[in-house]
């Protein structure tokens, strides 16, 4: 069964590992880990700290390529939100990576597995995984492909409670806030809906396993619908 796990999800990031041993590792969480008596498994802390700094390196190389005029403050700031807590959990999700996280019993009873800080380390494990398997090379084509692509968009989700708040003071349009609609699931795996009003109009609806990611998708949702995709865009915020 992990075997074949282990290959779908091969076939999904497009690399098939030398030594699975990594990718396994790369995929076990402690709590897994130490329920293992007999053959116990590693788990991918020591994998996650290779993973955060070849992370860091290929990104920071990324961004100074891309952007020769930007200033090293401007670098930093753009960095740490690509490759955030956030922003590396949403990247793992188009994935689905969340799917083939090896959990003990009581981390999954407890919503582990949709739990950010779990599924972002997993993504720099497994990219800590690539690195010891075949090299710089192939790591740095995996973060190009799942992490630095559509940045611009990627962006706009990441920031959009920021973005959202400064557009709506710069419109004058009113003030905004958020409110929780219901819950729903079991305690261990709720699911938050929110919906995102500007003064007594309502610009967007999200939901997520807590409050702070449901309404950052609200936010999300309320600049897409308004047809705000950034700096340059003609349509602005007028839409709302």
């Amino acid at each position: 069964m992990l075997e074949e796990k282990m290959a779908q999800l091969e076939q999904k990031i497009g690399y098939c590992f030398q030594n699975r041993l990594f990718l396994r590792q790369a995929l076990t969480h402690s709590s897994f880990a130490n329920e293992q008596k007999i053959n116990k498994f590693e788990n991918y802390e020591r994998l996650e700290f290779l993973g955060d700094a070849v992370l860091e390196l290929i990104s920071s190389d990324y961004i100074f390529q891309e952007n020769p005029d930007m200033p090293e403050g401007k670098m930093t700031k753009y960095r740490s939100s690509v490759v955030c807590e956030p922003a590396l959990a949403y990247c793992a999700r188009e994935i689905s990576l969340e799917k083939y996280i090896l959990l003990g019993k009581g981390e999954e009873a407890t919503g582990g597995r949709n739990r950010d800080s779990i599924i972002s380390d997993v993504m720099e494990a497994v990219i800590g995984a690539i690195y010891l398997d075949s090299g710089i090379e192939q790591a740095k084509c995996f973060i190009h492909r799942f992490i630095l692509s559509d940045l611009e968009h990627k962006q706009l989700f990441y920031d959009a409670k920021t973005i959202l708040q400064e557009e709506v003071q710069k419109e004058n349009r009113g003030k905004l806030h958020y409110e929780l609609v219901r819950e729903e699931g079991p305690e261990h795996d709720k699911v938050f809906v929110v919906e995102a009003w500007v003064d007594d109009v309502k610009a967007g609806s999200g939901t997520g396993h807590s409050k702070k990611a449901a309404e950052q998708k609200a936010a999300y949702e309320a600049l897409v619908a308004s047809g705000f995709s950034g700096a340059g865009n003609e349509k602005g915020f007028n839409q709302l």
